[in-house]
C-alpha cells in the first residue's frame, strides 16, 4: 500500500513533469519509467558485483568495466550538474538503454526509440533527486507505486486502447483461477500497461502464500507467497507473456513486470492480428497458452490486407473485437479458457461474422459465462457497454452462466467514485461467489443476478448473448384503494385545511 508521504512525493514528481512543459500523461510515466529503469539497472548490477566477490564467479554486465561505461550508472550521472546531466542522459545514457538485456530480457526491443523528453535541466535533476529517494529496492512498495502512476491515465490512448479497472481485472483473474501445478502459462495479446499479467501475479502471491505465510501490517495482510518457492523458476522462465503494438504501453509494460518480480519480462512489441505474428512468433500464435486474459482494443485503424489468413477465414470482418476474440482461440492450447472483455455489440450483433463468432463459441467451444457489465465501468475513457465472455477452447458448449453486474463499487459517472471501503465490493464478490459455487440446476431463477441458460435455447435465438434476451424482469404487483375511498380521504384532507385556515384567521382577528 502506498503511504500519504510517498503518494505526495509521486504527485510532486508528476507536477514538477507537468510544470516543466511534458503533459501527456503516457509520456510521464513513460520518462518517470526510463528513470526508474535506469536506476533499477545500476542497483541490479550493484547486486550482481556483490555476489560475484562473495562467489568469485564472473557474471554479464549490464554496464562496460570501462571508465565511460561506468559513467553511465546512475550513481555517478546523479552527482553531475543539471546541463551536464541532460546531455549525458540524453546523448550517452539512453542510448545505452538500446543494447540493455537483464537476465534473458532484451529490453532493446522496446527501447530502440526511447527518448528523453525532458527538455529542461533542472527538471531532470528534480526528477532525478525524487526518484533517487524512492523505496525502489522494496518489492511491495514498488510495484504498488508503479500503479499508483498508471491510475494517473485519466485520457484514452491511441487505437482505442484505455486503462481496465483494476477491480474488474481482479475479478477476471480470480474467475480464471490461474494455478502453477501444471506449470501454466499466461498470455494477453494486447497488453497495454500490463495490468492483467501483474494482477495475475498479485492472485498468485495470494494463492501460494500458507496461513503462517500471511503477515498483518496495521491491520491489512501482506502475502509472503512462501509456497511459490518450487515454481520459481516457472515463473521466470514462462509463465507470463505480453504483446502489445503500442511502444510506449510496450516499455510501460514492461517496466510494471520488472517491478512485480519478473526478472525478464517476455513482453513485445507485435501486432497480434497480423500476418507476421505467426512468422515472428510461431510457438506463441498457436495452441500455446493455458489461460489467456484481455481486454482487446475495440477500434482503431485495422489494414485488412495485414490479417491473417487463418482469422478471416474463421470471421471474416474487419471489426478488431470479433478478430481478438478468433485470435484468442487460436493462440489457447486445447482445453486452455480466456476471460476477454467485450464491447456489447459482439454479444448481440446481427452481421454475419457476428453471429459466426458466436456459433463458433457455442458450437465448437465451450461458452462458459457471459458477465454483463454497467457502461460507466470505463469512464472517463469511454462510455461504451461492455461484457466479459469466459470460454473453453474445444468441448461442447452446455449450460452458460449469466450475471448480471449493476454495481462494481465506484459511481458510474467520469469522477468514478470509491463508494466502499474495499475496492473488491458492490457486486463483484458476488459475482465471483456465484461462479465459484455455480449449479445449472439450482441457478434458474432468470430475475436475480446470476443464472443459467442452456445451449439449445442459445442456439434457437440466433445465438445472441446479450443478458437482456433472457432475463425476466420481477413486476411486483402495486394495488391502490378503490377511487371512491381516496376521494373520500382528499375530501377529509381538504375539510381539515379549512378548518385550520378558519382558526388562523380568528387568531390574526
Amino acid at each position: 500500500m502506498i503511504t500519504g508521504e510517498l503518494r505526495s512525493r509521486v504527485d510532486k514528481l508528476w507536477e514538477e513533469f507537468w510544470t516543466g512543459g511534458v503533459t501527456n500523461p503516457l509520456t510521464v510515466i513513460e520518462q518517470i519509467s526510463f528513470l526508474m529503469f535506469s536506476r533499477l539497472l545500476d542497483i541490479n548490477e550493484t547486486r550482481n558485483e556483490k555476489k560475484a566477490q562473495r562467489t568469485d564467479k564472473p557474471f554479464r554486465r549490464i554496464f562496460p568495466d570501462t571508465e565511460e561505461g561506468q559513467k553511465l550508472r546512475w550513481h555517478h550521472f546523479k552527482h553531475l550538474g543539471a546541463e551536464q546531466m541532460l546531455h549525458h542522459v540524453r546523448d550517452k545514457v539512453f542510448p545505452h538503454f538500446k543494447s540493455v538485456a537483464v537476465e534473458g530480457a532484451r529490453f532493446g526491443e522496446y527501447m530502440k526509440d526511447a527518448q528523453l523528453m525532458v527538455q529542461k535541466a533542472n527538471l531532470l535533476v528534480s526528477a532525478v533527486n525524487m526518484i533517487d529517494e524512492l523505496p525502489l529496492t522494496e518489492g511491495d512498495t514498488k510495484g504498488d507505486l508503479y500503479e499508483y502512476l498508471l491510475s494517473k491515465l485519466t485520457t484514452a490512448g491511441i487505437n482505442g486502447q484505455f486503462r481496465t479497472p483494476r477491480h474488474i481485472i481482479r475479478l477476471m483473474v480470480e474467475m480464471m483461477d490461474p494455478s502453477l501445478e501444471h506449470n501454466e502459462v499466461i498470455g494477453d495479446p494486447a497488453c497495454g500497461t500490463g495490468g492483467f499479467l501483474v494482477e495475475t501475479m498479485h492472485f498468485l502471491q495470494r494463492k501460494y502464500t500458507s496461513q503462517d505465510g500471511i503477515i498483518d501490517h496495521d491491520g491489512e495482510k501482506i502475502y509472503s507467497g512462501d509456497l511459490l518457492e518450487p515454481h520459481r523458476e516457472h515463473i521466470q522462465a514462462n509463465l507470463i507473456h505480453g504483446f502489445d503494438f503500442d511502444v510506449t504501453m510496450l516499455r510501460i509494460a514492461a517496466m510494471n513486470l520488472l517491478l512485480h518480480g519478473i526478472d525478464a519480462p517476455d513482453i513485445h512489441y507485435q501486432d497480434t492480428l497480423s500476418s507476421g505474428f505467426p512468422d515472428n512468433f510461431p510457438n506463441h500464435a498457436q495452441n500455446f497458452f493455458d489461460v489467456i486474459l484481455a481486454n482487446p482494443p475495440f477500434k482503431g485503424s485495422l489494414d485488412y490486407e495485414d490479417v491473417h489468413s487463418s482469422l478471416l477465414a474463421q470471421v471474416k470482418t474487419k471489426k478488431t473485437e470479433l478478430l481478438f476474440v478468433a485470435l484468442i482461440l487460436r493462440m489457447l492450447k486445447k482445453g486452455g479458457r480466456s476471460a476477454t472483455i467485450v464491447p456489447d455489440g459482439v454479444l448481440f450483433g446481427s452481421s454475419k461474422a457476428h453471429v459466426a463468432l458466436r456459433e463458433m463459441l457455442v458450437e465448437m467451444n465451450q461458452l462458459e459465462a457471459v458477465v454483463s457489465l454497467p457502461s460507466g465501468v470505463f469512464r472517463p475513457y469511454a462510455g461504451v457497454s461492455t461484457g466479459i465472455l469466459i470460454f473453453t477452447k474445444g468441448g461442447k458448449t452446455g449450460d452458460v452462466f449469466f450475471y448480471d453486474l449493476q454495481n462494481d463499487g465506484f459511481s458510474l459517472d467520469d469522477k468514478r467514485n470509491q463508494l466502499f471501503e474495499s475496492t473488491f465490493a458492490g457486486d463483484l464478490p458476488d459475482c465471483l461467489s456465484r461462479w465459484k459455487g455455480r449449479d445449472p440446476k439450482r441457478d434458474t431463477d432468470r430475475s436475480a443476478k446470476a443464472f443459467f441458460v442452456p445451449a439449445h435455447e442459445i442456439r434457437e435465438k440466433n445465438y445472441d448473448l446479450s443478458l437482456n434476451r433472457f432475463k425476466e424482469t420481477a413486476y411486483v404487483e402495486v394495488t391502490y384503494d378503490p377511487p371512491k375511498e381516496l376521494l373520500k380521504r382528499m375530501k377529509g384532507l381538504e375539510n381539515e385545511i379549512m378548518r385550520d385556515l378558519i382558526e388562523l384567521e380568528g387568531m390574526l382577528g
